[in-house]
């Protein structure tokens, strides 16, 4: 089956006073995948998350999701099309329970103006808080409090509630970032079954994960793109090696 484009960025740049972060960047993501994108600090990846996610408008260039251009579009714009981008901090209702926090989540995608706002203890709402929860492994911790989770559940609260939006497209930011072996073989299997039903955009700094997880990689370096292939090839390009490997 041929690969079908679901987004496609051309000649993104951003520019903060005299540093050029993005620097032109083309790129693009094939529905269903799930992609990488890697560097030393200071690259530029997290820019052009940002400015994929709306978060970040850019200086120059075009952003085109499911064939049409959602440049000018805000963040929370983007999140109700599918684009859907958790933070590299745990961006959660600390006070809240696990399960009030998935809840604002599915409010938020169930909502249609005021008049479609579903109330809290809605059934249809209760529903997919718990099927939420138990797709990430948390259905036994509903009733937590967030701020009482430990580190890598809270990290798995915070993909709960991205896909309780219903991304199309979900971009994950450090996602490993301070779990431990275990959770990250845990978080890898998540992934792929997130993958299927959605498009996964990763900046991750383990390369380990990085390699057995994507199936395309960009390498970014200096706010430009370097590389890009299967973890195959990124492995072996001499221009990777010297950037990200070090060698």
């Amino acid at each position: 089956m041929a690969a079908v484009t679901l987004l496609e960025a051309k000649g993104l740049t951003r520019r903060y006073s005299g540093l050029l972060a993005v620097d032109d960047v083309e790129f693009s993501l094939e529905k269903g995948e799930i992609h990488a994108i890697i560097g030393p600090n200071g690259a530029g990846k997290t820019t052009l998350v940002g400015m994929i996610s709306g978060r970040v408008s850019p200086t120059s260039g075009t952003i085109n999701f499911r064939g049409e251009d959602v440049t000018s579009m805000s963040a929370p714009e983007r999140v109700m099309a599918g684009i859907v981008y958790t933070f590299q901090v745990t961006s959660l209702f600390k006070p809240l329970t696990a399960a009030e926090n998935v809840r604002l989540a599915v409010q938020r995608r169930q909502m249609t103006g005021f008049a479609g706002k579903l109330r809290a203890g809605d059934a249809r709402v209760l529903e997919r808080v718990d099927e939420c929860l138990a797709r990430v492994g948390l259905a036994g911790h509903a009733d937590r409090v967030a701020a009482e989770l430990p580190y890598g559940h809270q990290r798995l609260l915070e993909v709960a509630m991205g896909l309780a939006l219903e991304p199309e497209l979900l971009i994950l930011d450090e996602p490993t970032q301070g779990l431990a072996p275990a959770e990250i073989v845990d978080f890898m299997a998540l992934v792929r079954k997130v993958a299927e039903t959605a498009t996964v955009l990763i900046i991750e700094h383990n390369l380990k994960v990085v390699l057995e997880l994507s199936e395309r990689i960009t390498v970014m370096d200096q706010g430009r793109v370097i590389a890009e292939g299967s973890p195959d090839e990124i492995e072996r390009h001499p221009a990777v090696q010297r950037a990200y490997l070090g060698a």
